[in-house]
């Protein structure tokens, strides 16, 4: 005997749904990466005309300025990512819309490692959490990506070959990060160039770049 299971529901992009989702989340990634200066205050002199001193608390705290800019590159990178994977959708449903609410948790969450890892730099552990926040982040994105493949919420759906290259580019911050925190309790320096390694990465996976991949995955 057949069951008669109710047709999933969906939101098209001209719906209420998808625009509240959409402006929801723009706002949040505009709050998290606001958020990133809280940590940067103004340093207290005792001389506040000594040029000297004034330099040397600058410079006291340049790793926050550090952490603020890397922070800052990150989020906005993921925000220009989410936008791409927004403007690729015809349509979402509930579950997306709860695996979105995930994503922007982590994203929500990043101001804090981002003021650890200023704090305490040469600390393994801060840039542990740290790496292990943005690694959470990119591995949502496949999960949101493979989700609206899945579930047939694309424009177009995608073929396989150009899906697991968008999957590898994706997974591809997980790895770097990932790997960071070993190499952080030998160099905490040392980790956090590792995370900057996703850039030529990217410039050698062109080679792998299936034909029309850049049209379907960026529209």
């Amino acid at each position: 005997m057949q069951e008669n299971l109710a047709p999933r529901r969906t939101y098209g992009r001209d719906s209420l749904e998808f625009a509240r989702t959409l402006t929801f989340t723009d706002g949040l990634f505009a709050i998290a990466m606001t958020l990133l200066v809280v940590d940067l205050a103004v340093p207290t002199l005792n001389d506040a005309a000594s040029v000297s001193e004034l330099a040397d608390k600058l410079n006291e705290d340049s790793a926050k300025f550090i952490s603020f800019f890397i922070s800052f590159a990150v989020i906005g990178r993921y925000w220009v990512a989410h936008h791409t994977y927004f403007s690729a959708l015809a349509r979402m449903d509930r579950g997306l819309i709860a695996l979105n609410l995930v994503y922007l948790a982590f994203i929500a969450f990043l101001p804090f490692p981002t003021a650890l890892l200023g704090e305490y730099f040469s600390n393994p552990l801060s840039i542990a959490i740290y790496a292990v926040n943005v690694a959470i982040v990119s591995s949502m994105e496949v999960v949101l990506f493979s989700h609206a493949q899945n579930h047939d919420l694309l424009e177009r759906k995608l073929p396989r070959d150009v899906y697991r290259y968008g999957v590898l580019m994706s997974l591809s911050p997980v790895f770097f990060f990932l790997l960071s925190i070993p190499v952080a309790f030998i160099s905490t320096t040392l980790a956090a160039c590792m995370w900057f390694l996703g850039v030529p990465f990217a410039a050698i996976a062109e080679r792998w770049k299936p034909k029309g991949a850049d049209e379907l995955l960026l529209g």
